[in-house]
């Protein structure tokens, strides 16, 4: 199906993604010129209305935020219909760049010094009151020269959030997010470790969750504390720093209490490890 010619006064470019119920576009201002990404949400029946409200949601806190590693968010246009939202379109800035999926870097060192970009952002995420939420290769975008921009705030939410239903990605979910419990600092830092320990190793973490169709209330922390822990990224690939893979693995713990206090702690340990390789 070939995308929309015009959506919200902005004429399509290109599709460059999607998402859950969205459809993201590079996009041209009618008026201006400028070029930008933009994300489209529209409601196809009421099951849809949290799509719209977790787009809405994105450009609320995206919006209070200004770290050059998170990507800008410009505004949000509803679309109506008899005095109901039914779409709404979420103006971002277009980043050339790769997902870190897609794009994985070549030495250690290399990765490392993405790792330190994304903490930062998301320490300035923590110091503005939200968590990211959903911190995975796909939601990282690295431009050629590797420079970082974390993308899709979705999920974000205010620090200390108790989710109403099971959210985030098999592999980087935190324990916490499993069993539907308040979302802290510590949630990201989970999130992060686990990312960093598929970018090295190629592996993702083992992460609760109830059997497909299964039903959510009856994961208990039982169900977390039998899943065995990963082996640690330095023994997997000896190309990894055992300073590396120590951070990681304090990173992965399922007791919250047991990870690094904050992500400014993990990104300052980031950025000592580039400073010993440079």
């Amino acid at each position: 199906m070939s995308p929309p010619r015009v959506i919200a006064g902005f004429t399509v470019l290109a599709k460059i993604g999607e998402g859950a119920r969205s459809e993201i576009y590079a996009v041209q201002d009618t008026k201006t010129k400028q070029v930008w990404a933009l994300k489209h949400v529209e409601l196809n029946n009421d099951k849809d209305d949290r799509f719209i409200t977790q787009a809405q949601s994105e450009y609320a806190i995206g919006t209070k935020l200004s770290h050059p590693a998170i990507r800008k968010i410009r505004k949000i246009i509803k679309q109506r219909k008899l005095f109901k939202v039914e779409g709404v379109a979420v103006v971002m800035e277009l980043v050339d760049a790769t997902s870190l999926d897609l794009q994985l870097p070549r030495t250690t060192s290399a990765a490392v010094a993405i790792f330190r970009q994304v903490a930062d952002a998301l320490s300035h995420m923590h110091g503005k009151g939200f968590v990211h939420a959903d911190m995975k290769p796909t939601n990282v975008l690295v431009t050629e020269d590797n420079q970082v921009k974390v993308i899709d705030l979705g999920q974000a939410c205010p620090i200390g959030t108790i989710k109403k239903r099971i959210q985030g990605t098999p592999g980087y979910m935190a324990p916490e997010q499993a069993l539907r419990e308040a979302i802290d600092e510590r949630t990201d830092i989970y999130n992060l470790g686990a990312m960093m320990y598929w970018v090295l190793v190629r592996k993702v973490i083992p992460t609760a969750m109830p059997p497909q169709g299964g039903d959510p209330t009856l994961l208990s922390t039982t169900d977390i504390e039998d899943i065995p822990p990963p082996e640690p990224p330095h023994e997997t690939c000896s190309a990894v720093s055992v300073e590396l893979s120590e951070l990681i693995m304090e990173c992965v713990q399922k007791d919250r209490e047991d990870r690094p206090d904050s992500m400014e702690i993990v990104s300052r340990r980031l950025a000592g490890m580039a400073k010993a390789a440079s």
